[in-house]
């Protein structure tokens, strides 16, 4: 789809509106697939509330589309999900906390701030650690990855399924990053970079020599226009479909964490449903998390294509210099293998290497 912007308008958080401009708002994305199964039986009526952090043309929503069109379809409009996109309901901490109260019904937040909830998940914080989509996917479908999610149990929350968020790379509004020195600034200060609230990323940028805030992320945009914050680090697709690039000049291929998101559900309302409601939203979670990870794999490389049409320069970074980066943040491992678990780390990294 393409649209043709006529004037120009700006606000935080949206786009800028070009005269004569032509962008390309989505690429040809693959449609969701088919529906099967039988239609179940009447075990009750349920409206459900989804927040979500992304916006409405991302591939968490489209995939959240799809998994709320599978439960109406097979119950015959019992079960309904209304989505809400663009951190509309609050941030993944915030909408997290909703889910423990049953005050919200369903989020997806990214794994880092929900380590607060089971440890373990810092495990996808570490940098380099899955060094393809291929490994990555072969973790988040592992029975290792099934033990995070069942150890969410006691929490208040049913963790459902993994799904790609994706790998996280630089931008900034300073400088083009090529080096671990143009992080740190050298004969300048450090680049001050936006991180989600969780202890490892701020390791990482700290260890680079960068000055890392923790930051909501429905507060990004503001903060990088004013200043406040010189950059961030998203996938290429939340790069796009936040707009980062109307307050970005600069972006690296850094490739430096890979996150997965976590479809979630309040246990209050999970233990209202019926067992074959349960059984359908946990099928209908796996079934439209695949699809969220065909749409992201997809949506990345036109994403960042899509960011130099729009004027943002990026920096894709050869082995050499990935391997700077690596040698940089090797004191990350030093510090938090031992907490996360040097176990753990050694099974992930069986798995990745089952996948070369």
């Amino acid at each position: 789809m393409t649209i043709f912007w006529r004037n120009t308008l700006t606000l935080a958080g949206a786009a800028t509106l070009s005269l004569g401009i032509a962008y390309a708002q989505t690429p040809d994305l693959s449609d969701p697939p088919a529906i099967e199964g039988e239609v179940l039986g009447d075990h009750g009526s349920h409206t459900l509330r989804m927040g979500l952090g992304l916006s409405d043309t991302s591939p968490q929503y489209l995939s959240s589309r799809y998994f709320a069109d599978i439960l109406e379809q097979r119950t015959e409009g019992r079960i309904t999900v209304n989505i809400f996109p663009n951190s509309q309901l609050g941030d993944d901490v915030q909408m997290m906390e909703m889910l423990q109260t049953g005050s919200l019904d369903m989020s997806y937040p990214s794994s880092s701030p929900a380590t607060t909830y089971v440890q373990e998940l810092a495990v996808f914080d570490l940098p380099f650690l899955l060094p393809s989509r291929e490994a990555a996917i072969a973790v988040m479908q592992s029975e290792t990855a099934q033990r995070m999610l069942d150890a969410f149990e006691g929490t208040g929350i049913k963790a459902l399924t993994f799904s790609e968020n994706g790998y996280r790379q630089l931008t900034n509004s300073a400088r083009a990053v090529e080096s671990p020195e143009d992080v740190a600034g050298l004969d300048v200060r450090g680049l001050s970079v936006r991180t989600m609230e969780n202890p490892v990323h701020l390791s990482i940028w700290e260890t680079l020599g960068a000055n890392p805030t923790p930051m909501a992320f429905g507060e990004l945009f503001s903060a990088m226009e004013q200043g406040v914050v010189d950059g961030q680090e998203n996938p290429w697709s939340t790069i796009l479909t936040s707009n980062f690039y109307e307050v970005q000049d600069y972006g690296s291929e850094t490739r430096h964490v890979y996150t997965p998101f976590i479809m979630m559900m309040s246990q209050r309302t999970w233990d209202r449903l019926a067992p074959e409601y349960q059984e359908l939203v946990q099928e209908a979670a796996r079934q439209s998390a695949e699809y969220e990870i065909q749409l992201s794999t997809e949506y990345d490389d036109w994403a960042r294509e899509q960011l130099e049409e729009r004027g943002m320069q990026i920096t894709r970074l050869d082995d050499d210099q990935v391997a700077a980066f690596q040698e940089a943040v090797q004191p990350v491992y030093d510090r938090w293998a031992p907490r996360i678990g040097e176990d753990l780390i050694a099974e992930i990294q069986s798995i990745v290497d089952a996948t070369q």
